[in-house]
């Protein structure tokens, strides 16, 4: 176990002092070891909210003028969530790494998102607990940044194709996209897009292109069925 603690701790670029924590960290409540992962996932939840909020804030000064707060609130969403953690954790290969029952590992739960994820946030409620919040940061920055190379149009490029997905199964419905209007200087021009699923309309937003548009009226809509869905 010490040989694989330190395969994941290279690739995560953070060594524990106190391994117990990241054990505690990679424990599904399914090894019935005594302890899980279940409270450190809860606050590393608040740290990883906490640390992607700053990195955005300072990635994305508002003297740029390109990205206001609810900007800043959509590409947040859209890195803290598990789709994104999940994806983050595969880079790790945190799956290989993951304790769990005999029986949770054969039904494929060591692939799971929801698991995946959890266990990222773990580790990072465990690295908070040892080392702190800047300590947090400056690891799972680089992670991010690793996995998302432009931070912004990455986290908004799967969002017309999961609408997609999803309007399907449920409503057996196809969004559509209706350009509203556009205002500014040809050098900086911006786009109204509206987004309807049948005669309704669900979502609006602006971008600098209408695709950026698109992509933003596309995700208040995937986050807007989530929350129904609950």
């Amino acid at each position: 176990m010490s040989e694989k603690f330190k395969k994941l701790e290279k690739l995560l670029g953070y060594e524990f002092k106190d391994k117990s924590l990241l054990k505690a960290a990679l424990s599904h409540k399914s090894a019935r070891s005594g302890v899980n992962n279940e409270r450190l996932e809860f606050l590393g939840d608040a740290v990883l909210d906490l640390v992607v909020g700053e990195y955005l804030y300072h990635k994305f000064s508002s003297k740029k003028g390109e990205h206001n707060e609810g900007d800043l609130s959509k590409i947040r969403a859209g890195l803290v969530n598990e789709r994104s953690f999940a994806k983050i954790a595969s880079s790790l290969g945190l799956g290989e790494h993951l304790i769990m029952s005999i029986s949770e590992r054969k039904s494929g739960g060591d692939k799971k998102p929801s698991l995946l994820s959890d266990a990222l946030e773990a580790i990072f409620g465990a690295i908070y607990l040892e080392s702190g919040l800047e300590c947090a940061k400056s690891v799972f920055v680089p992670l991010v940044e690793s996995e998302f190379k432009n931070i912004d149009k990455d986290v908004l490029k799967d969002y017309k194709t999961r609408l997609q997905e999803i309007t399907q199964e449920r409503l057996g419905l196809l969004p559509k996209y209706e350009l509203i209007g556009s205002s500014g200087p040809d050098h900086k021009k911006s786009f109204e897009i509206a987004l309807f699923l049948g005669d309704k309309e669900i979502a609006r937003s602006v971008g600098a292109s209408k695709k950026e548009a698109e992509q933003k009226c596309a995700m208040i809509a995937v986050e807007a069925l989530k929350k129904g869905s609950k």
